[in-house]
């Protein structure tokens, strides 16, 4: 399970590959975004319904919820759009050794085995250097969105872009970005919209590359949602109890400003039965 991903890059962007994008839409209708030859059309989330964030486990989506995230290992929710999460450029942690034993070269190796996350030391950086290595990994993560597609999710949201601010120098923007580019031709070609985790410095760069949406955690907190608003038609965004509180989503759900889907759910997005769980949504 992936949470959050704050830090914030200030990265100079490099040349960025322009591929094919689907031309999405929003409750039937065409939604703008950049387009290069015909494609079927995507479907994105219709904000009109509610909105929930279940990476910490599935469970019966609140009343009036029509939008719902779950990690790839869960099955959708039949709510009406479902998004597939997919770490696609770390290892999750209940698969970090498995996967490293099964692909060394592609995990970020150092003297002393794969480089972890400090920051969630259970998850090794996935190796996107090189392009003989994204495009390895690309097929590795292609049938995880493949898997979603045949699930039956609408969307995939790939996380931990920004991996190489934790690299130590060993990865750089354009080398994520280019297997990001990989991954959105993937889930096109799977009939899926891809959303944007996070990462408001690189918006505009993957707009450019086909992604279709944004999913942001705590962007009203930090005062991004207004960059992923300029770029996107559907921005979905999760606020968290330990840094806006009740209070301040009340605030912050009072703001014209504010995305359409907005919810507060608790730290460690826990499920109902367990006595932490928070849901709330400016619905």
């Amino acid at each position: 399970m992936r949470e959050r991903t704050r830090l914030r890059v200030a990265a100079a962007l490099g040349l960025v590959m322009l591929l094919t994008a689907c031309a999405p839409s929003v409750g039937g209708a065409p939604a703008p975004g950049p387009t290069d030859g015909a494609q079927t059309a995507v479907r994105l989330p219709d904000t009109s319904g509610g909105f929930d964030y279940q990476l910490g486990g599935p469970y019966p989506p609140p009343p009036g919820v029509t939008i719902v995230e779950r990690d790839r290992t869960a099955g959708p929710s039949g709510a009406g759009y479902d998004i597939c999460y997919v770490n696609g450029f770390q290892t999750q942690p209940d698969e970090s050794e498995a996967f490293a034993a099964a692909h060394p070269d592609l995990v970020l190796q150092t003297s002393t085995g794969p480089l972890v996350d400090e920051g969630w030391p259970d998850e090794y950086l996935l190796d996107t250097s090189t392009a003989e290595k994204r495009a390895a990994l690309a097929e590795v993560v292609g049938e995880w969105i493949d898997g979603c597609a045949a699930d039956g999710f609408a969307a995939v949201e790939i996380d931990n872009l920004d991996s190489y601010t934790r690299s130590g120098g060993a990865l750089t923007a354009d080398d994520n970005l280019a297997l990001a580019a990989a991954y959105a031709q993937r889930a096109h070609a799977a009939g899926l919209a891809i959303a944007q985790k996070n990462t408001a410095d690189q918006v505009s760069a993957l707009r450019a590359l086909g992604y279709d949406f944004a999913v942001t955690e705590s962007c009203y907190r930090f005062e991004e949602c207004g960059a992923y608003a300029a770029e996107y038609p559907v921005v979905l965004d999760i606020e968290y109890t330990d840094e806006l509180g009740d209070d301040g989503f009340a605030d912050a759900c009072d703001d014209p400003d504010r995305p359409a889907a907005m919810i507060l759910r608790d730290h460690d997005l826990v499920t109902p039965d367990n006595a932490e769980y928070v849901y709330r949504s400016c619905k």
